[in-house]
């Protein structure tokens, strides 16, 4: 499946956390076919415009059919105007797409999470565990994100850095810190409420409930996950498209030599 720096590689506490550290970012392996995309730039779309940015400075934008590189418009003749053309609808459709992608995610991993953990750790713990997925919802919406007809992902290490920094890790620690001792208290109690007469045959029943619980979380997300994973693999025929039409531009036009919108490894 295609996933977002391991968007989908496992519904627990852990993997979620790191599965947003770089959102935009895309990996697909299922059998022989390997798609790897990591998006360049910035990128904000809305009806007449797109925009593509790299540390909150354009590089590129196109604007009612007019190329404009750093600044400056680009005179078009008809080939490239209708190259211009292609690679923005191509870019106006993916982004949107991914931005609903990656709030699936973030919806499907948040629901695992609370079914996983709640039900061992005890409410208190589980509502600061929702508490902690609220705030990585917000700080995610900040870097993929839809308001009305505009769109906007932040692709680069900087806007990430912005959004994923020492005050969202300071957040996480203090959650962490003030639940944890709830969360241990919960947790040394469902071991030891497990039946069986001796300690060995306790943690045997606790690892069967764990199991348990596993089973439910993956019969609930299951049909989510899939369906996530199907819309995944049309991104990645999605980028094939557009990376194809980058080229064709870039040949056309010299001034677009050396902007990328990303580093693909994309097979079939």
């Amino acid at each position: 499946m295609m996933k977002m720096n391991k968007l989908l590689t496992g519904l627990v506490f852990t993997s979620s956390m790191l599965t947003f550290a770089a959102a935009p970012s895309f990996a697909h392996d299922s059998g022989h076919k390997e798609c790897e995309v990591s998006l360049n730039y910035d990128v904000l779309v809305e009806p007449q415009k797109l925009v593509f940015s790299h540390n909150k400075q354009e590089a590129y934008r196109v604007e009612l059919g007019k190329l404009f590189v750093e600044g400056k418009q680009v005179p078009l003749n008809a080939q490239q105007s209708q190259l211009v053309a292609d690679f923005s609808q191509q870019v106006s459709t993916q982004v949107p797409e991914v931005i609903d992608i990656v709030n699936q995610a973030v919806s499907i991993a948040s629901q695992a999470v609370s079914m996983a953990l709640t039900p061992l750790l005890g409410d208190e713990a589980g509502a600061k565990i929702d508490e902690l997925m609220v705030g990585i919802s917000e700080r995610i919406e900040a870097v993929a994100y839809q308001r009305g007809d505009q769109f906007y992902l932040g692709a680069t290490e900087s806007s990430l850095e912005d959004t994923f920094n020492q005050e969202f890790e300071q957040e996480v620690e203090n959650i962490v810190q003030n639940s944890i001792g709830s969360m241990m208290m919960a947790l040394g109690s469902q071991m030891m409420s497990s039946e069986g007469g001796s300690f060995e045959e306790k943690m045997q029943n606790f690892s069967l409930k764990m199991e348990k619980i596993g089973d439910d979380i993956e019969a609930q997300v299951s049909l989510q996950a899939q369906a996530l994973e199907e819309r995944a693999d049309d991104l990645c025929d999605g980028f094939k498209q557009i990376l194809a039409t980058e080229k064709k531009l870039k040949a056309a036009i010299p001034e677009m030599n050396e902007f990328s919108l990303a580093q693909s490894k994309i097979s079939s």
